[in-house]
Order: C-alpha cells, then structure tokens, then sequence
C-alpha cells in the first residue's frame, strides 16, 4: 500500500472516529432523553444545535469524500477492514476523555484488533 492510499484511508478513519467523538459529547451535553412524540422538537432542536452533533456530523461529511477517495485507489477488502483501527482510536481517546473504562477483555479485544489490521495492511 503506498503512503497516499495509507493517508487517505487514516485519515477517513480518524475523522470518522472524531465525528463518534464529538457526537457522543453532543449527547453527554443534551443528557439522556426518551423517544417520544412531545420530545421530537425539543430534543430535535437541540441535537440540531449543538455544536459537538454539528461538529461530528461535518466529520462524517469529509469522511465520506475522503472515503470514496481512498476507494477508488484501493480494494475494498483491504481498505474496510482498516476502519477497524477506529476502534482502537475511540477507545483510548474515550478513555481520556469520558473516562469510560477500558476493561482487560477489551485490551485482548483492541489487541487482536491490531493484529488484524496489520495482517490486512501487510497483504
């Protein structure tokens, strides 16, 4: 894989990983909320508003053109599995910055994730 394919695959992936980010901290700003007929506009206004959900969903946006980018470089069955490595991105910086707990067994998961990627990337 050359290094522009490599970039453009990294590079939707992070951004991808970023709009899960952000969007989870537009949530953790809104707080918990129940579907329901009276919530659809008040709650609908405010996920519209917020600048955390706006935020994710431009990344998913630019992620999307940067996909289609990558694809027509490289084949799908070695790019897809690359967007594995967002796991591994989510869960560290999720880590740092939600403080959600990254147990042993999620380790041995994000481990064997690596492995996996990297096995992909080599073939």
């Amino acid at each position: 894989m050359k290094a522009l394919e490599f970039a453009l695959i990294l590079a939707g992936v992070l951004l991808n990983a970023a709009a899960q980010l952000a969007l989870k901290a537009g949530t953790r700003a809104i707080g918990h909320f129940d579907f329901s007929l009276s919530n659809v506009l008040p709650i609908g206004w405010q996920l519209a508003t917020n600048p955390y959900i706006f935020g994710g969903l431009s990344c998913y946006v630019v992620s999307v053109g940067i996909w289609i980018m990558a694809l027509s470089r490289v084949d799908v069955s070695i790019a897809y599995p690359m967007l594995s490595i967002g796991y591994v991105v989510n869960a560290a910086l999720a880590y740092a910055l939600f403080g959600e707990v990254i147990t042993t067994q999620r380790m041995i998961g994000i481990a064997i994730i690596i492995v996996g990627v990297y096995l992909v990337a080599k073939s």
